[in-house]
């Protein structure tokens, strides 16, 4: 439940999350159009958008799959260097473009360029953060397995080129991966490797194969002679590679893994506030969500209530529950919904009609602009599994007109038939609803197509996570509230279910990274309080130890969205339209919810 973003952190952006593709030929970053979303209407405003342009394009020509992803394609023949030249050379950059943000007078920047200049501070500091303090390339393999897999599916999944061009751009990439994978033999150390991070970039190792009889293979035969030869000579290299990567994790990595998997509070503390770019601190985003917790298990009683009354067999569900009848109340409830749901072959088919429903719903109670950009549902590539369950993977910022995959996870082959109903009990028919909500339609997928259409470059290049999955949030209550699915009470159950598992997010994530949780305290804040099943739960216990500050961006950024939509309200009042208000809403390009919120009300930028 994520959309596929450019993250924040220098090596997380080459973990291939966000497979955008551009038109061809693509805009230099030069050309783009500059960050303010005004003219630049002082000296410190043109300083501004020359330093912003500064920063992108050598930014991108640091990242080049960053830079694919993007939809710049300078830079497809090339590979992130991860060695310790290449980290010194990208911290030096940094370092450099900070020092000249510094010496911008922010107070006579535009309100647009205020924000603008505080992402990018927030980027270039985090960016330092991540190389200096934070040491991903040192103990996370999962930043070279990405790479990998995303420097050729970044160029292959969509066609913003002919194909023999993104061939030939994949052929000099697969001869430059062996080296990448060197890289990470000789940087990674294993005393300093979580075993859950050695482990699933073992399972993924492979994916990178997968790649090449998926995209490569069946596509070789339209290059020929000269190219075509050096085509089969990188695919063979790559097999070679790939399988002594496989050699090493396995029998050198995974064996001798033993870091900690848990970052510890001052990391957590620090990396959460470059995730999140939020005003909310560590202590209030748990405190906020303890009491979420509490009122919306009382909101979800009051539904079981309506649904279980008069039903054969019914637990007693008096005014004033106790925990145990509140629990076992809900539980039943959620049973009916549980009972509804596709078969294990149809869980895609039945999100491509989810989809639809959830788009014809949206234009018809006219609730924000459609955009007419096209969407699929696809299977998720093999390299990318084992993280989330599905997501969102917009085009790129400087593309044009390209699809946009809502990407499913397949229920694992060898997953006994227990574990299949426990998933199918989740991912219930109501909850693929919701599911095709958040990530699609008015979620991810509608977002991403309005915030490429504002003025800022930088701002859509540095879309916030923050404000991504709390829109996607808000939509999925905001759907109930316009009556979705005929106003079933069933629907709105499993949504404050759903809605559940984004609080527990914010709550597990530090549980586990500063509290030293172990997975029984996880597992019963996920399988009790908020009702997961057991497949869910494990999942996302896997998740939370792979990753730290991204589960709270649903909560924090919902809690901003809520804020926000309050805030306008009582401002206008009767003359507050539903429709106008979340097209200007996306129509700022996805910054934080905290800017957003202040250039609506023309706040000061802080």
């Amino acid at each position: 439940m994520r959309y596929a973003q450019p993250l924040l952190l220098a090596a997380a952006l080459t973990a291939a999350l966000a497979a955008c593709q551009g038109q061809s030929p693509a805009p230099s970053a030069t050309d783009a159009k500059p960050a303010a979303q005004t003219p630049a209407t002082s000296e410190q405003d043109a300083k501004f958008a020359d330093l912003s342009k500064r920063w992108l394009d050598g930014w991108l020509q640091l990242n080049p799959v960053g830079a694919t992803q993007t939809g710049d394609h300078r830079f497809d023949a090339e590979l992130d260097d991860l060695s310790a030249a290449g980290r010194q050379k990208g911290l030096e950059f940094s370092q450099r473009m900070l020092a000249e943000l510094d010496a911008i007078d922010a107070s006579k920047l535009s309100h647009d360029n205020q924000v603008d200049a505080l992402i990018l501070r927030n980027q270039l500091r985090g960016d330092i953060w991540s190389t200096e303090t934070l040491q991903s390339w040192a103990w996370d393999p999962q930043a070279y397995s990405g790479l990998a897999g995303g420097a050729i599916y970044s160029l292959m999944a969509r066609e913003f080129a002919p194909m023999p061009e993104r061939l030939k751009s994949a052929t000099a990439r697969m001869e430059k991966i062996p080296a990448l994978f060197a890289q990470a033999r000789e940087n990674l150390d294993p005393a300093r490797v979580p075993k859950i991070h050695a482990e699933t970039v073992a399972k993924q190792n492979k994916g990178v194969i997968d790649l090449i009889d998926q995209f490569i293979a069946p596509n070789a035969a339209q290059l020929s002679g000269e190219d075509r030869k050096r085509l089969d000579a990188a695919v063979a290299g790559l097999r070679k590679a790939v399988d002594e990567q496989q050699a090493w994790l396995d029998k050198t990595l995974v064996p001798n893994a033993k870091g900690d998997f848990r970052i510890g509070q001052k990391l957590y503390d620090e990396k959460l506030q470059f995730s999140l770019n939020s005003a909310l601190s560590r202590a209030e985003i748990k405190q906020r969500a303890e009491a979420e917790l509490a009122r919306v298990r009382d909101e979800m009683y009051a539904v079981a209530r309506t649904v279980l009354k008069d039903k054969p067999g019914a637990p007693p569900t008096p005014d004033t529950p106790n925990d145990e009848q509140r629990q076992k109340a809900i539980e039943a409830a959620l049973e009916l919904a549980y009972a509804e749901r596709p078969a294990r072959d149809q869980v895609v088919d039945f999100a491509k009609q989810t989809l639809a429903d959830a788009t014809a719903f949206t234009r018809a109670k006219n609730l924000v602009t459609v955009p007419d950009d096209p969407v699929k549902i696809i299977l998720m590539p093999e390299f990318q599994r084992g993280v989330a369950v599905a997501y969102c993977d917009s085009p790129g910022p400087l593309d044009k007109g390209l699809d946009t995959y809502y990407a499913i996870s397949p229920i694992p082959d060898d997953w006994s038939q227990a574990q299949v109903d426990s998933f199918l009990r989740e991912y219930n028919s109501r909850m693929i609803h919701l599911l095709s909500i958040h990530e699609a339609m008015p979620g991810h997928y509608l977002e991403g197509a309005h915030s490429v259409k504002a003025g800022s470059t930088l701002r859509a290049v540095l879309r916030s996570g923050l404000f991504a999955e709390g829109w996607a949030v808000y939509t999925e209550d905001m759907m109930a509230d316009a009556g979705y699915l005929d106003n079933d009470p069933l629907f709105r159950l499993v949504q404050l279910k759903f809605y559940l598992r984004t609080i527990a997010n914010a709550i597990l994530d530090q549980g586990v990274h500063v509290d030293g949780w172990s997975r029984e305290q996880a597992m019963e804040l996920m399988t009790k309080q908020a009702f997961q099943q057991e497949r869910e739960a494990a999942g996302k216990w896997v998740r939370a130890q792979l990753t730290s500050a991204q589960l709270p961006t649903y909560f924090v950024g919902a809690q901003e969205q809520f804020d926000m939509r309050k805030a306008v309200e009582a401002k206008l009042g009767k003359d507050f339209d539903l429709k106008a208000y979340h097209d200007k809403v996306l129509s700022y390009g996805a910054p934080p919810p905290r800017f957003v919120r202040e250039l609506m009300l023309d706040e000061p930028i802080k």
